[in-house]
Order: structure tokens, then C-alpha cells, then sequence
């Protein structure tokens, strides 16, 4: 049996691309974030002003705070009103590239 389409030039299956862009949240829904980095002077604040640009109605009340078992490091949970996906990825790169954040789960 032959097919009368050919394959995409690219040799990307354009059907399971789009598929991948289909996504397992609903939107809008609540959305937790952790972001570690050095427990220092500010690194608190930073991760709460970038979730505040991405959602107008965060809650600093919800965040959770926990110390390494050294105390060198922070870990920082927030939970953000998820509206898009494009709105989680571009928090979570604001996020990766802030220069006080470490990791962002």
C-alpha cells in the first residue's frame, strides 16, 4: 500500500508534533512551582515579584519555605493561577534565568 502524501521535507512528523503541543493541564488551574537557590537577602522577594508578573493574582500568603538540611539553600514553593501554557514557560524561564535561582521544578 503506498501513500500519496510524502514525508514532510523537515522529516518531522507534523501530526505527533502537534500532539506534543496538547497538554495535560486544564486551564485555568493552580499550579505549584518549586525554585530553589542560596538562602541570601532578596531571593524570597525576586521569586515572588516574577510570579506576581505572571499572574496578577498571586498570593504571597501560599508560599512555602523550606531550608536545606545545611541551611545554605532555600527552596521556594509557590502556587501560581496557570492560564496558558506559553504563560508557564515563559515563568519558568523567567524563573531559570534569574541569577539567584538554581533550579526551578
Amino acid at each position: 500500500m503506498t501513500s500519496s502524501n510524502p514525508p514532510p521535507a523537515n522529516g518531522l512528523d507534523t501530526q505527533a508534533t502537534d500532539l506534543r503541543k496538547d497538554s495535560l493541564i486544564e486551564y485555568p488551574s493552580k499550579f505549584p512551582i518549586k525554585v530553589m537557590g542560596a538562602k541570601v537577602d532578596g531571593f524570597v522577594h525576586a521569586v515572588t515579584e516574577l510570579a506576581r508578573q505572571f499572574d496578577p493574582t498571586f498570593d504571597a500568603a501560599t508560599i512555602e519555605l523550606r531550608d536545606s538540611r545545611a541551611g545554605n539553600y532555600l527552596g521556594v514553593t509557590i502556587t501560581i493561577t496557570a492560564t496558558s501554557r506559553e504563560q508557564l514557560d515563559d515563568l519558568y524561564r523567567a524563573l531559570s534565568s534569574h541569577p539567584l535561582v538554581k533550579v526551578v521544578l
